[in-house]
């Protein structure tokens, strides 16, 4: 079980935070990057994606501003390819956090799947 990760993170974000708080709860050591200064690169989107089991599109923050100033037939149009370029583009356009921790990339925030990832040995 990993014991220690890569966020990519937004300070302004609620969901970012209860992540983080999760994973501080659960003893495991985080680097947090932020997305919005250092957004993920198109190498490492072009790994973290398929390690992540979900499909570019599903990397979208689609509840956020950058999103929503998209035009919507644009988006619905686009290919992996350029979804990718956007993400590079722009953090804020990411949904987030997203954590990295060795061969698992997980989007967002969901308690069962950290707890998949990050099980404490604890007795």
């Amino acid at each position: 079980m990993a014991r220690s990760a890569l966020v990519l993170s937004y300070s302004g974000c609620s969901t970012c935070k209860k992540a983080l708080k999760w994973l501080a709860d659960h003893d495991v050591e985080v680097e947090v990057r932020p997305i919005v200064d250092e957004p993920p690169t198109a190498s490492e989107l072009g790994t973290w994606i398929p390690q992540s089991g979900k499909p570019a599109r599903k990397w979208l923050n689609t509840s956020g501003q950058s999103y929503r100033a998209m035009d919507k037939e644009k988006v619905a149009a686009a290919e992996d390819d350029e979804i990718v370029r956007w993400l590079t583009k722009d953090g804020k356009l990411v949904k987030r956090p997203v954590v990295v921790a060795g061969k698992r990339v997980l989007v967002g925030f969901d308690e069962e799947a950290y707890g998949e990832v990050f099980a404490s040995k604890r007795g």
